[in-house]
């Protein structure tokens, strides 16, 4: 679904990113997959092809940082070239992939394949993510510099906590000692057992197992002491609680090399979502109280959370179709991530442009990278009405699973057309 296109021209639209606020119409030049001209000099510029793009706004490609792609895999739940299709149509150019696949991302080998994979069949950019640990059991090593040689961008643990403090420690020196970046998620699984609630009062009334917050804040806390100790560049995936948004800003301030991120879907929903026993919404870490919520928009206002990502994990439609407890966890969301992050915006939780930021420069930062509309960057666009709807159902949701978060109502947000580096990889028209 890419198309190769020469030069062209977008005028009328207000450009976003994480330095503009887009107040006015600008117009954009694309050349030889590079933004080459803005402003007086784009309208100037010559041109093979013309978009009036009133009404939008055009930001960078988005940047997501957790993203399921179940390749390589069965199959059964989606592969890259699904996924993908589905990241463009949400407005994405780069994904990180999870090392959650089968086989684990524990080895060059699997790590060349999934490039492969995805320069032959992605419209958009798969940076593989390595497991930190063999087959992310939390015990041996993986061979980090080779899986950073082999192309990835940095190693994490999935969802998948590494039990052993030691073999963490351990983990962390090395890293630094070889400039890899870690991604982990807080995660202490003697503390998480079998929940798969918030650990509040939806839990409490309805009987669901729950997870407490601590579960997730006593992994934060020994995750930030290792970091300062060792100095390695640590980016903590997911977070949820309030009070890992505050442990986060201390860290930082003490100058500890930390970043963090956030769901989407934590920013918008809160633990009633589940009190209608929608598994849908059985999510880790699970959606928690009002007060998190707003802790967590907080971090993201003020830049202590530096990206948004989907945590898209898409599954069959088996995988959903049981009582809460017994479901898989995760939400298919990245095409609907925007429309969600406009929902905020909407309501005055947060603004364009911090959602943008959060979209784009934040993540793209957080792996050394730049995502921005200057003279000279890739031509990697997203433009996308705010005013306009659509909805997301069956026959409009291109990724393999359907359990998107919001269905079968008028969402905001309507991503009109993408290009990753030049290329037309989205086009709502067709």
């Amino acid at each position: 679904m890419t198309q190769q296109q020469g030069s062209i021209r977008l005028v009328g639209g207000r450009l976003v990113d994480g330095g503009r606020e887009g107040r006015q119409a600008e117009a954009l030049l694309i050349r030889d997959g590079q933004i080459v001209a803005l402003g007086q000099a784009a309208e100037q510029g010559e041109a093979e092809r013309v978009i009036d793009v009133s009404g939008c706004v055009v930001a960078p490609g988005f940047v997501d940082l957790n993203c399921n792609l179940r390749e390589p895999g069965n199959g059964q739940k989606g592969n890259i070239a699904s996924e993908s299709r589905a990241a463009a149509r949400g407005g994405f150019t780069s994904v990180c992939s999870s090392p959650q696949t089968s086989p684990v991302n524990d080895s060059s080998a699997v790590t060349r394949m999934i490039r492969e994979v995805a320069q032959a069949q992605s419209p958009i950019r798969v940076l593989p993510v390595g497991a930190v640990t063999r087959g992310l059991e939390g015990e041996l090593l993986s061979d980090m510099a080779a899986l950073s040689a082999a192309g990835c961008v940095a190693l994490g643990n999935g969802m998948a906590p590494v039990r052993n403090a030691r073999i963490l420690r351990r983990c962390m020196a090395y890293a630094r000692t070889h400039d890899i970046t870690l991604m982990l998620a807080p995660v202490n699984e003697a503390l998480t057992a079998d929940g798969y609630a918030h650990d509040g009062l939806v839990a409490a009334r309805l009987g669901l197992l729950g997870i407490p917050e601590v579960a997730e804040t006593t992994a934060v806390m020994e995750l930030l002491l290792l970091a300062e100790e060792t100095g390695v560049r640590l980016h903590l995936n997911q977070l949820s609680c309030a009070r890992s948004v505050s442990m986060v800003a201390d860290a930082r301030r003490r100058g500890v090399a930390v970043t963090a991120d956030v769901a989407m879907h934590q920013l918008l929903f809160t633990e009633e979502a589940l009190a209608g026993f929608d598994s849908r919404f059985h999510v880790r870490p699970p959606l928690r109280a009002e007060a998190d919520r707003q802790a967590l928009l907080a971090g993201v206002r003020d830049g202590v959370i530096s990206a948004i990502v989907s945590q898209h994990q898409p599954h069959d439609s088996a995988a959903k179709q049981a009582p809460v407890g017994a479901t898989e966890p995760g939400l298919s969301t990245v095409e609907s991530v925007l429309a969600m992050g406009m929902i905020l915006v909407r309501a005055g939780e947060l603004s364009e442009q911090q959602v943008v930021r959060a979209l784009t420069a934040g993540p793209a930062t957080v792996l050394d990278r730049t995502a921005t509309l200057d003279e000279g960057q890739a031509a990697d666009l997203c433009v996308f009405d705010p005013a306009a709807s659509w909805q997301a159902n069956d026959q409009t949701l291109l990724s393999a699973g359907k359990h998107a978060p919001i269905r079968d109502r008028d969402l905001p947000g309507l991503v009109r057309q993408v290009w990753c580096q030049g290329r037309e990889v989205w086009n709502h028209e067709g």
